[in-house]
């Protein structure tokens, strides 16, 4: 039974894991450049996300994830809006981890441990429990499976030379 629940956790998280990693997958074909900060800094004086969260690979993100979410969909296990939003909150939370880290002054690919992990997933949970009643369950799964998860494919494509750092 519980591996049943799991399996079916993994394919309804599975846009917005895939979402999270995108845009260092696709960062050596599409060019990362352009700070969705613009440059602008908060009222702290630091930037308010820095250099490392692009426009493009946000929209990379969300566009992957739910790509990801349609292909679950056309074989009957997701629905194109749930994947939708979960990739766009994986994003957002993505962005709300690099925010809280400028706010605390740690630097761009300095590590943050439990922010860099959780925040993209718990973001996409709550934004997709707007639309859909999400298991208490799919939350502690999250928090016991995404950093581990987290950590070994950051690990994997700092091997493939995909990320400079191991984090």
């Amino acid at each position: 039974m519980i591996f049943n629940e799991l399996f079916e956790f993994i394919i309804f998280i599975l846009p917005c894991y895939v979402a999270n990693a995108a845009p260092v997958a696709f960062n050596k074909i599409i060019p990362m450049k352009t700070p969705i900060d613009m440059g602008r800094k908060f009222i702290d004086g630091r930037r308010i996300l820095g250099d490392g969260k692009t426009i493009e690979g946000f929209t990379t993100g969300v566009c992957v994830g739910t790509f990801v979410g349609i292909i679950l969909t056309l074989l009957g296990h997701h629905q194109i809006l749930t994947s939708l939003i979960l990739a766009f909150g994986a994003m957002l939370g993505d962005a709300l981890g690099s925010f809280i880290k400028r706010r605390l002054g740690v630097p761009r690919g300095k590590p943050l441990p439990l922010i860099d992990q959780l925040t993209f997933v718990v973001v996409a949970l709550i934004l997709c429990n707007v639309i859909t009643n999400v298991p208490l369950m799919y939350y502690i799964y999250s928090l016991v499976i995404t950093p581990p998860l987290h950590l070994g494919s950051n690990y994997v494509a700092y091997l493939l030379r995909l990320k400079k750092v191991p984090w």
